[in-house]
């Protein structure tokens, strides 16, 4: 699979599981993507949150993506990079799937809810695809 084929797989299946760790203790969540493209792997989250914490103190990750249909997985690996990116931040806000956002906007006030705001981006990651087809075979990293 191609790197483009990836991200678009990405953005078609954008629930995933986020795998971080904390001392010596694995966490997983599932977790909502932004985007995904040559740019990096984009989400969001709570400054507040145990999430932010892990990432800032290890910033390496993993995330995996299933795609039901094609019964394809994707695991994606790398450091993440908090970005301070406002139009990046804003462009979130705006986006038609993130009304959820606007509403806690709203309640919290912008000012408060802008200081928890946290974008992620996975950058320079590696991906590892496997399907059933594949299952066997060892396992190729792909660079994104």
């Amino acid at each position: 699979m191609e790197k483009n084929e990836i991200f678009k797989v990405l953005n078609e299946n954008p629930v995933f599981f986020l795998a971080t760790s904390e001392n010596d203790q694995p966490r997983v969540r599932g977790m909502m993507l932004f985007k995904a493209d040559e740019k990096g792997i984009v989400f969001h989250t709570g400054a507040y949150k145990d999430l932010y914490t892990q990432l800032k103190n290890n910033p390496k990750a993993e995330l995996c993506f299933f795609d039901m249909k094609n019964n394809v997985q994707i695991r994606v690996s790398g450091a993440l990079e908090e970005t301070n990116d406002s139009s990046l931040k804003e462009e979130i806000l705006a986006h038609p799937s993130r009304e959820f956002l606007r509403q806690m906007r709203q309640m919290a006030g912008a000012e408060n809810f802008d200081k928890t705001f946290a974008v992620f981006a996975l950058k320079n990651a590696k991906a590892v695809v496997w399907t059933f087809q594949t299952n066997l075979q060892p396992k190729t990293e792909i660079p994104l």
